[in-house]
């Protein structure tokens, strides 16, 4: 039986601008560790040369290990490099390590200075304890990946108002 396809889906609600969104999620230091809680690092970043200096090809360029643990007690570690960018409205990636597959982040302007912004993951487990689990786990699974989103919506708009402050002074 191959391992069950997760197609996931989040969209969040942003108290900001899409370049202001962009300057937090798109950073190719990939920051998100510093915003999204029980987010961390597994890893150095790896940097191949990029194209050019462009903040696109600098992230093309770049792939990051990242560790996010659920409230369930398990962490999944997850590759994350990004294929295609368009400054400042999405980013396409690959995903590897425990979730195989692909992604995508967009960013849409809505009314009063606000963006929507919608992340799409098709991605299946590669740990065989998760594809045992998934015909009766699956719905777990899910709502462990949508309180994850959720902590990392409100860590980036945590994340906005900082930056935010830090422009007002």
């Amino acid at each position: 039986m191959p391992p069950r396809l997760y197609d996931l889906r989040s969209s969040w609600h942003l108290p900001a601008t899409p370049d202001e969104v962009w300057a937090i999620i798109a950073d190719v230091n990939m920051s998100w560790p510093s915003w999204w809680p029980h987010c961390s690092f597994a890893g150095p970043l790896e940097r191949k040369q990029p194209e050019s200096n462009s903040q696109e090809d600098v992230l093309k360029a770049t792939t990051a290990h990242l560790n996010f643990k659920a409230a369930l007690g398990y962490t999944l570690t997850i590759t994350i490099h990004p294929t295609k960018v368009r400054s400042p409205s999405d980013i396409d990636f690959d995903a590897g390590g425990h979730l195989a597959g692909t992604g995508r982040v967009t960013l849409t302007p809505e009314a009063d200075q606000r963006t929507r912004m919608d992340i799409e993951w098709r991605v299946r487990p590669t740990q065989r304890w998760m594809n045992v689990l998934s015909p009766i786990a699956a719905p777990v699974f899910r709502a462990a990946h949508a309180h994850m989103m959720r902590q990392g919506e409100n860590g980036l708009v945590q994340a906005l108002a900082r930056q935010a402050s830090k422009n007002d002074s």
